[in-house]
């Protein structure tokens, strides 16, 4: 069954609550997402993109998230 966008904001929120989530993609399994977050402060690019991977990797393990492109940064 394929996951929705508002599924995966739903996962990320858990981790983070107070984040700026906006993940979109229309297809079930293709998405885009930008994930804005005080947690992200002082970590680099790479490490913000792991802990927003970290909480998603069941579904992409599984295959029902094939590609999840990710733009992660800090509050300005």
């Amino acid at each position: 069954m394929p996951i929705t966008a508002h599924e995966i904001e739903t996962l990320l929120r858990e981790s983070f609550p107070n984040a700026t989530i906006d993940i979109q993609g229309d297809d079930g399994v293709h998405f885009q997402g930008l994930v804005i977050d005080e947690s992200f402060r002082g970590k680099n690019r790479i490490q913000q993109q792991r802990a927003v991977m970290a909480v998603i990797k069941p579904k992409v393990d599984s295959g029902e998230i094939h590609a999840l492109g990710l733009t992660t940064k800090a509050p300005d």
